[in-house]
């Protein structure tokens, strides 16, 4: 049964390997994966491990990799010793949907997986439905299955459309892409107006759920019918709900993730998936900006729960490198302790600052932050509270401390409810104080004498609980300052 409010952590997982191999000086694969820090993952509260790229990749792709002049600069910029062996090609230009033969092959990750259920955890991997890498085999089989092109479109938009090489001719291929931006040159795009290759795509959905509990699919909303029309001009059938409703069939508990942009976060979830990308909220807090913070937390919670919150993955920067600690703590707050799946990247709970391409195999060494690793660990503790996992969350309303002070519109507070417990977090969104009265939603706290314990630092402090229910707390904060608080009827100091 899927846990409520589940937290995930992805791993690049070639990355990780890299590290251990330069420590035991050969090969790593997924069993030298030490089980200490499986351990350390299901301590710190982890229901979900996502691995990238663990799927085979190939030649071609790493050689456009290697030749791409525009991205080896960003490759040098992240590995000032960058070496030819550190540009392992895309894992998302896939060759086949096996593990790939140096993390182990499929053995080794039916072990993994074992040993992280045996942990307590679920394991989550990647389905990238838009495209394949140019040696696919379906490309000599099945070239059908690819949307092809002719010279003039690739005299037209050479950014777009590529020759590709067979065993005995050349085609012209469209690269996989977005409709508002050029092509991955590294892939070639899937045609799902041919159903034989949504038939295809989704037998190697279920053969992957037969490997894992879960997916993340890259990139969902490409394969929305008018999506698709606009970026190709081909009309589709729809693929989601019929390949959903197939591997719901055969694994009622696989959790489909759904990577998605542009408003259609509803519209995914309609199509049948457990969890979609909430950018909106990570744009918003990168901006800075309260009203829109608070406007969007105002959605309604069944729509809110299936919402994936992140300060950072794969395809963002670093969250250390957008925000300035301060305002870090804030939108951590903000973003973990409000309902949905709580995502979290490797590195990220120790400050690394450094993006890494899903290009390279390696990352650069990075001292750790102890600040904020000591953030993150207390975070994390509370993270585990069974309030916050399994109780009932609302938004709080934050009125005017007094008349003509408009501060308390950067205020943005909120409540967690679990039978007897209960627990508020409140955040002056704004680089400057501000001052605020949060009334509080719990009616039985009427006529009792509340006690309010800080969690970050054990502050108690009591108050009138009628008081909290009709004028409010009394919030003083300064600039990206936050309360935590722990209510009881009953003094914390008692035995």
């Amino acid at each position: 049964m899927q846990r409520k409010n589940p937290l995930l952590l992805q791993i690049n997982t070639r990355i990780l390997l890299t590290e251990l191999s330069r420590k035991m000086k050969r090969n790593a694969t997924l069993d030298d994966i030490p089980d200490d820090e499986i351990l350390t993952w299901a301590n710190t509260g982890f229901d979900w491990i996502y691995l990238l790229s663990v799927w085979q990749t190939g030649k071609t792709g790493r050689q456009i990799s290697r030749a791409n002049h525009q991205w080896r600069k960003e490759f040098e910029e992240t590995l000032d010793d960058l070496e030819e062996s550190d540009i392992i090609g895309s894992g998302f230009a896939i060759t086949g949907y096996q593990p790939a033969d140096l993390l182990g092959g499929t053995e080794a990750l039916k072990r993994f997986r074992q040993r992280i259920t045996q942990s307590g955890m679920k394991l989550m991997l990647d389905f990238v439905p838009n495209h394949m890498a140019p040696d696919h085999p379906w490309v000599q089989d099945h070239p059908d299955f690819f949307i092809r092109g002719t010279e003039q479109d690739l005299s037209h938009t050479p950014e777009n459309f590529t020759w590709v090489r067979r065993k005995h001719d050349e085609l012209i291929f469209a690269y996989g892409r977005d409709p508002y931006f050029s092509g991955w040159p590294d892939t070639i795009q899937l045609n799902y107006g041919n159903l034989h290759l949504q038939e295809a795509m989704k037998q190697e959905l279920l053969k992957i759920a037969d490997q894992c509990d879960g997916v993340r699919c890259d990139m969902a909303m490409l394969l929305l019918p008018d999506v698709f029309d606009r970026t190709w001009g081909i009309g589709i059938e729809p693929f989601w709900p019929d390949a959903i409703g197939r591997v719901k069939m055969s694994h009622p508990d696989f959790v489909m993730m759904g990577e998605v942009y542009w408003d259609l976060e509803y519209v995914m979830q309609q199509q049948g998936f457990d969890y979609t990308y909430d950018k909106r909220l990570y744009d918003r807090l990168r901006d800075r900006e309260a009203a829109p913070v608070r406007n969007h937390l105002k959605a309604g919670i069944e729509y809110q729960e299936k919402m994936v919150r992140f300060l950072e993955n794969h395809d963002e920067q670093r969250a250390a490198a957008v925000f300035p600690w301060e305002i870090h703590q804030a939108a951590a707050i903000l973003t973990f302790l409000s309902p949905g799946l709580k995502f979290f990247h490797r590195g990220e709970c120790q400050g690394k600052r450094v993006k890494v391409s899903p290009h390279l195999g390696r990352g650069p060494d990075e001292v750790p932050d102890a600040g904020i690793e000591s953030f993150y660990a207390r975070l994390f503790i509370l993270l585990q509270w069974p309030v916050i996992h399994k109780g009932e969350w609302q938004l709080l309303e934050s009125g005017p401390a007094w008349e003509n002070n408009p501060t308390n519109q950067n205020f943005i507070a909120f409540a967690w409810e679990y039978q007897e417990s209960k627990f508020v977090a409140i955040v002056n969104f704004a680089p400057y104080r501000g001052q605020a009265l949060i009334r509080f939603p719990f009616p039985d706290m009427s006529g009792q004498a509340i006690y309010l314990r800080e969690i970050f630092d054990d502050t108690i402090f009591n108050r009138n609980g009628t008081e909290l229910i009709q004028q409010g707390l009394y919030a003083d904060l300064s600039g990206w300052g936050f309360h935590l608080l722990e209510l009881r009827t009953t003094n914390f100091m008692t035995p």
